[in-house]
């Protein structure tokens, strides 16, 4: 019998081998929850009173943490941390950890890859083809996308990478930064400014509660008639309504939604629904170089924490022991 035990909240690949290889080595337990949803995490949580939580989008709760009182790590299978209670596992003493560098080539590269998808309409043309559709003169008049700005909303690690990448293709570059960040060759901004001189608008922030729905109906009015809206960050960042009222009213000329809220999301509605929006289904960090190193290094966390040692990215400044 295993000495800890860890409960997985959920998971978005399709097999748990190399977490519970991990883990098994170090006389850890994976208890693999079958449904994200509270009272069934609460349960298992409490069942086998758990020494530790991995999760990947569930909602990691005060309830579900404080169904067993031995847990000392919620390690988030990714970056945000917006999905966990973060204030009730400090007051508590428990570590929270993750990623946060993971995916950033994954994520700048979707993102480009939707800019990409915005500028040349390529959803739009192959859904038209394959409805049997063949007429290159049926899209709006299209741009070449050198020679044109991005702006990057968050200078942060995949900001930076986003930046690097665009300006590689030609792109002119601006970018707001909460913390002054700054970098060779990107201009850094007031978002009024980048708002109204992008062509592309790339969110790249976090969802806490000072950014929730922060690109609402004030920012689309600012924006290019011309523009996309860009996200591959997270869904609550924007207002989605504002942004249906917004491409009604012509206000900008389409979006990109890696990210929703909440997901999945109402595709038969607006703005998810509107031909001039693409969604990708929370997609942007996959691949199998971003899962094997994320994966590995999160089952490594919990086993450093349960063994006494204070594991990589602690994100409450809290130490183990």
């Amino acid at each position: 019998m295993a000495k800890y035990h860890v409960l997985l909240t959920d998971y978005a690949w399709e097999e748990l081998e190399i977490e519970k290889k991990v883990l098994a080595d170090n006389d850890v337990e994976l208890i693999v929850s079958p449904s994200k949803d509270e009272q069934t995490l609460v349960e298992l949580a409490q069942k086998h009173q758990v020494d530790a939580i991995m999760t990947n989008w569930a909602l990691v709760t005060e309830k579900v943490i404080s169904a067993s009182p031995k847990v000392k790590i919620v390690a988030r299978l990714g970056i945000g941390l917006d999905n966990i209670d973060i204030d009730y596992c400090t007051s508590k003493g428990i570590l929270v950890t993750n990623t946060p560098d993971y995916c950033l080539t994954e994520v700048a590269e979707h993102t480009l890859a939707l800019m990409f998808a915005c500028a040349r309409k390529v959803a739009m043309y192959h859904h038209d083809t394959m409805s049997g559709k063949y007429d290159l003169t049926a899209g709006p008049i299209m741009r070449r996308m050198e020679g044109q700005t991005l702006g990057i909303v968050g200078l942060g690690n995949i900001g930076m990478l986003l930046a690097q990448k665009a300006k590689c293709l030609g792109l002119n570059v601006l970018a707001t930064s909460r913390s002054g960040k700054s970098m060779d060759g990107v201009k850094t901004v007031e978002m009024d400014e980048l708002l109204a001189e992008s062509d592309y608008v790339a969110l790249l922030i976090p969802a806490t509660p000072d950014t929730k729905k922060s690109i609402g109906a004030e920012q689309f009015k600012k924006m290019k008639p011309t523009a996309y809206l860009i996200n591959t960050a997270r869904g609550a960042i924007v207002d989605h309504d504002a942004l249906a009222a917004a491409l009604d009213a012509g206000e900008l000329a389409g979006a990109a939604l890696d990210v929703q809220d909440p997901e999945p999301c109402d595709l038969s509605v607006a703005p998810y629904n509107d031909p001039r929006v693409i969604i990708t289904p929370h997609a942007a960090f996959v691949s199998v170089e971003s899962l094997e190193n994320m994966r590995s290094r999160v089952s490594r966390q919990v086993v450093d924490c349960l063994h006494g040692k204070t594991p990589e990215n602690v994100r409450n400044g809290l130490t183990a022991g």
